[in-house]
């Protein structure tokens, strides 16, 4: 199946940050991504890796002060890129579910195209919000991403953490699950005639 082309590019710029991103949802999961958080980093090339998106992110702010204003804007953006590409959603699957794991941590994401903003997330450990990440990166920025991305995107999303001990094995489960669960339902679907809604709208 061919139509138009599932292409976003973006750019905003607070006093807290700046952020350029270009994605195409119809890619092979390549990427080019700095955000001057490392560990962010190293989730978003999951996330375009395991999703089949192309995807390039340029982001400065205030990581001085703390990352979580930078995690969130990029979020933000990827979010309403995500939406922009989707265009009318005509022939999507709509639907996706994954389960992945990382060695000891086990992670369950299901994705909705559904144009009704929600987020479900549930399952990470007692402390988990708390810790360090690869420096800087707290455990609760794992949340805040899936809620900006899942609100500017208009995406129903639900992750449940099924086990876990490692911070790093438990987050990157958690990201590679969305991606795997967003490439599910972002894909073309030839048996779906238009848009995969009784509503006639998503």
């Amino acid at each position: 199946m061919t139509g138009p082309s599932r292409t976003a590019s973006i750019r905003r710029a607070t006093s807290e940050s700046s952020v350029e991103l270009e994605l195409d949802l119809d890619g092979s999961g390549k990427s080019s991504i700095d955000t001057s958080v490392p560990f962010f980093d190293h989730m978003l090339m999951a996330f375009a890796k395991h999703s089949l998106i192309d995807l390039t992110v340029r982001a400065a702010g205030d990581t001085h002060i703390d990352a979580h204003h930078t995690v969130e804007d990029v979020s933000i953006v990827l979010g309403t890129a995500i939406r922009e590409a989707l265009g009318d959603k005509a022939g999507i699957s709509r639907y996706g579910d994954a389960l992945v794991p990382l060695d000891e941590a086990l992670a369950q994401a299901v994705v909705d195209i559904s144009g009704r903003p929600y987020l479900v997330h549930t399952g990470e450990p007692e402390g988990f919000e708390q810790h360090l990440i690869g420096g800087h990166f707290t455990g609760s920025l794992v949340r805040h991403t899936f809620e900006a991305i899942a609100f500017n995107g208009a995406l129903t999303v639900h992750v449940r953490v099924l086990g876990g001990r490692d911070p790093h094995h438990i987050a990157e489960a958690e990201y590679k699950a969305f991606a795997r669960a967003f490439r599910q339902a972002k894909a073309l679907d030839p048996l779906v005639d238009g848009i995969p809604s009784t509503k006639g709208a998503l």
